[in-house]
């Protein structure tokens, strides 16, 4: 999302997996932007109880709040699913000073679009794992889950020329270790993944292995040697 931000804006990171947030990183803010998933329920609501104290608007997204935003009166703008598509409105409403109650976008995006992450605004060292994602979405409707819900059955790709350039870009940073491709199902898309494997190999040995990964497939990857 930071990377679709108008270049001008002023950026903060604050990932209270790493250090609680201060008071002071919520006022120097103009908009606090708050993420998380169904674990950071209570986070997000004493989150955004602080805000509202010092009297910083948010506007929260992510799989929290898409799937169960009515659960947050505290809350009064919310981005519902993917932002690529609805971003650009987003931002022009900030800048008016009239940004509406709810954004959700008609249609999935195009993910070949979406840019390299800003990992500049993150501290790399205090992490053990960086993500990449390859693909949105699964073919299988599991009981359990919720991202067909979220980013549809049909997986949307993203290039090889894209992914190798997020990992140039954590490398480039000296970030080396562990990888996880966050995809939803990282065989969702079997041909692409095919296509992806060789170029992926041919950079891993170009730039001597700096990375292992780890990712979530489901068990029909065991079909295919």
């Amino acid at each position: 999302v930071a990377a679709m931000l108008p270049p001008d804006w002023e950026l903060k990171l604050a990932d209270t997996n790493i250090a609680p947030l201060a008071d002071a990183d919520i006022a120097w803010a103009d908009w606090v932007f708050l993420s998380g998933m169904i674990v950071h329920k209570e986070s997000a609501r004493e989150i955004a109880r602080r805000c509202a104290a010092l009297g910083r608007p948010v506007i929260a997204g992510g799989p929290l709040f898409t799937t169960g935003h009515w659960d947050f009166p505290e809350i009064h703008h919310f981005v519902l699913g993917e932002a690529e598509n609805v971003i650009d409105e987003l931002v022009a409403d900030m800048r008016r000073g009239e940004v509406k109650a709810t954004y959700r976008a008609p249609d999935f995006p195009d993910v070949t679009r979406t840019p390299v992450p800003r990992w500049d605004l993150a501290d790399l060292r205090h992490y053990v794992t960086m993500p990449v994602q390859f693909s949105r979405g699964c073919p299988f409707d599991c009981e359990f889950c919720d991202i067909v819900v979220m980013y549809g059955r049909v997986p949307r790709t993203k290039t090889n020329p894209q992914i190798l350039a997020e990992l140039q870009a954590l490398y480039d940073r000296g970030y080396r270790g562990h990888v996880d491709f966050v995809d939803d199902n990282f065989i969702g898309n079997k041909k692409r993944v095919r296509l992806l494997m060789p170029e992926l190999k041919a950079w891993l040995e170009k730039h001597d292995y700096p990375f292992e990964f780890s990712t979530e497939a489901s068990i029909n990857l065991a079909d295919d040697d």
